[in-house]
């Protein structure tokens, strides 16, 4: 449905570029998953997708169509949800939905129709006479959603959608963004919340710098990732036996007196490892193995220091 190919962009004071050769899909009835530490690009992409920036080079393309010619026949094929409140806090839920209906183009029946689908996807109904600043936190985000649904978009792309919400209202969201996608509609479904996304995408990219480090699903990006092993000796191994392990583990070894933790490849054996350790003279108490979670895996990939913008 929407293919973003070879997108390169550069903000006029900047002295690097916030995407570079950036390129995704997204397809009708997937939750794509997009991972990415702050100044990663990813507000970037958004701003593009919305119409806000225009691209220095590379195609946004949505059904094989330019994205710009058929939003101007269309302009609700991709709707946004933003990370901040999108609405009038001095107005009632209702007054809002029909401000941006209006703004959709939306009218009469049609306008009417639009936004009663916008109230029963998100259990609105209750509260259509509230005014908005009276609104708890996890009902200004289902009212957040209520309105990028109104043009009923072919492609939802939604900003950090749980921010500040409790944990009923995080899993009604989640649940509610999984129904959309059995519809058949695409969702592009930002988060820093790892558990989220490994809740709901269907395929996952992970940016950092304005480029694509990883993308696929799941089960394929971890699959590629490395696996871990943790033991604990009997006793230390000597400096020669450590020597001669660093060259035959394919992988890291990090010692700490009888702790030994390996970082083995993607394609290395722990079985075989651990006889390697062995065979050097180490005598092992308790062994732990495991994959990276995405958490992990995205850690790797974009490195821990803070970012703060």
């Amino acid at each position: 449905m929407l293919q973003v190919r070879g997108l390169h962009y550069r903000y006029p004071a900047a002295t690097t570029p916030a995407l570079v050769d950036f390129s995704l899909e997204a397809r009708r009835g997937e939750i794509l998953g997009l991972l990415g530490p702050n100044g990663a690009g990813k507000s970037t992409l958004v701003a593009h997708l919305a119409g806000l920036l225009q691209p220095a080079a590379g195609q946004i393309e949505f059904d094989g169509e330019a994205l710009d010619d058929l939003r101007r026949r269309a302009p609700g094929c991709i709707a946004i949800a933003p990370q901040d409140f999108a609405f009038y806090p001095m107005l009632s839920v209702a007054e809002n939905l029909r401000c941006f209906a209006a703004a959709s183009r939306l009218s009469g029946t049609a306008a009417r129709q639009a936004i009663a689908r916008a109230l029963a996807a998100t259990r609105l109904e209750d509260f259509v006479a509230t005014r908005v600043e009276h609104l708890s936190g996890g009902l200004k985000r289902r009212l957040n959603l209520a309105i990028a649904l109104l043009p009923t978009p072919g492609l939802l792309v939604l900003d950090e959608p749980t921010v500040g919400v409790d944990p009923q209202s995080r899993a009604f969201l989640l649940e509610t963004v999984r129904s959309l996608a059995a519809s058949g509609m695409g969702v592009i479904y930002t988060s820093h919340y790892m558990e989220e996304i490994e809740a709901v995408a269907d395929r996952v990219v992970i940016v950092d710098r304005g480029r694509v480090l990883r993308q696929g699903s799941l089960t394929e990006l971890l699959a590629q990732a490395r696996g871990q092993v943790e033991l604990q000796l009997e006793a230390p191994l000597d400096a020669d036996a450590l020597a001669a392990l660093a060259g035959e583990i394919e992988g890291q070894l990090e010692v700490a007196g009888v702790h030994l933790k390996l970082d083995l490849a993607a394609t290395a054996s722990p079985v075989a490892a651990l006889a390697r350790i062995e065979a050097r003279g180490g005598r092992i108490r308790e062994a732990r193995f495991g994959r990276y979670s995405l958490e992990r895996l995205f850690m790797n990939l974009t490195d821990t220091r803070l970012r703060d913008q």
